[in-house]
């Protein structure tokens, strides 16, 4: 069975419920402490064996590019001035044998048609969708890892899954399931941003999938919606009368960090856990008259 090679990072979106900070800058390129989403995502795909980073990007996403590769002047100020440390965090933003393609997506078109503009370098494989605005922690395994290790054992396409409030359903894409002999729970459908009295159930799609090159058909076939937007929801909904499709209620804590009160959570979080800042960060907050 093929391994997961690649993954793709859909992050040609404007940001607009955290402008102006995202007026010229990427959402994607906010720091949580003192790594960008986008890194946290790419972090988590390598971990998952990905080796080919596909990042779909549109206008003023360049910050993005800048940010994984080489910086030779900033490397070279580094190093002149006896800053090993903070040189070896430049020089290792990534692994070596880890490469990262980026791709236009010229039109706004929706997630399902980001992702079919990176068809032409998956090609014929199995590969991961990272949304580097859902930032899940879980510091033993990533969540891209879980799901190979669940596409390894089942063949099938897998999907992140999370119970969310009953009266939250329309703010995602909700599956039906049915659980199987080995336990697992086999996607029987799935409705985008149901309302909460129409949602088959509170189980929510969240933003990792791990899908079969089929769904380049399917997309291919999906009709634009709304807006004139392809959803990927859709073509998943097609791919399931096709073959297996798996929710995964994946293990670790996530953020949504497209919001602006699950960004500030997942800042105040990870710096009480970070290795320099997190005692002295902790006793600031004690000392706030809350």
């Amino acid at each position: 069975m093929a391994k997961i090679r690649k993954a793709v990072f859909p992050v040609a979106g404007l940001g607009t419920r955290f402008l102006p900070a995202t007026k010229a800058s990427p959402k994607e390129m906010l720091p949580v402490v003192d790594k960008p989403l986008i890194q946290y995502a790419a972090e988590e795909a390598e971990a998952g064996g990905a080796e080919h980073l596909i990042f779909i990007t549109g206008r003023h996403k360049r910050s993005i590019e800048d940010h994984f590769d080489k910086n030779y002047e900033l490397e070279m100020e580094l190093k002149e001035a006896g800053k090993d440390k903070l040189l070896k965090l430049v020089q290792n933003v990534l692994p070596e044998h880890v490469d990262c393609i980026f791709l236009r997506q010229p039109e706004a078109l929706g997630l399902g048609h980001a992702v079919l503009c990176a068809k032409p370098v998956v090609g014929d494989e199995p590969f991961a969708i990272i949304l580097a605005d859902d930032l899940i922690r879980n510091d033993e395994k990533g969540v891209v890892e879980q799901m190979a290790e669940v596409y390894e054992r089942t063949g099938a396409s897998v999907l992140s899954v999370e119970e969310v409030p009953p009266g939250e359903t329309d703010k995602y894409g909700i599956v039906a399931t049915e659980e199987q002999p080995d336990g697992t729970l086999r996607v029987v459908s799935i409705v985008e941003k149901p309302k909460p009295g129409d949602a088959p159930s509170n189980l929510a799609v969240v933003g990792r999938y791990l899908l079969s090159p089929t769904i380049f058909d399917k997309l291919e076939q999906t009709r634009p919606g709304a807006g004139g937007e392809i959803q990927l929801t859709d073509a998943i909904a097609a791919l399931l009368q096709d073959e297996p499709v798996v929710a995964y209620p994946f293990a670790g804590k996530r953020y949504d960090c497209g919001s602006k009160e699950g960004y500030l959570e997942a800042t105040v979080e990870y710096a009480l856990s970070h290795a320099e800042l997190g005692a002295s960060f902790r006793d600031y907050l004690k000392q706030l008259d809350l």
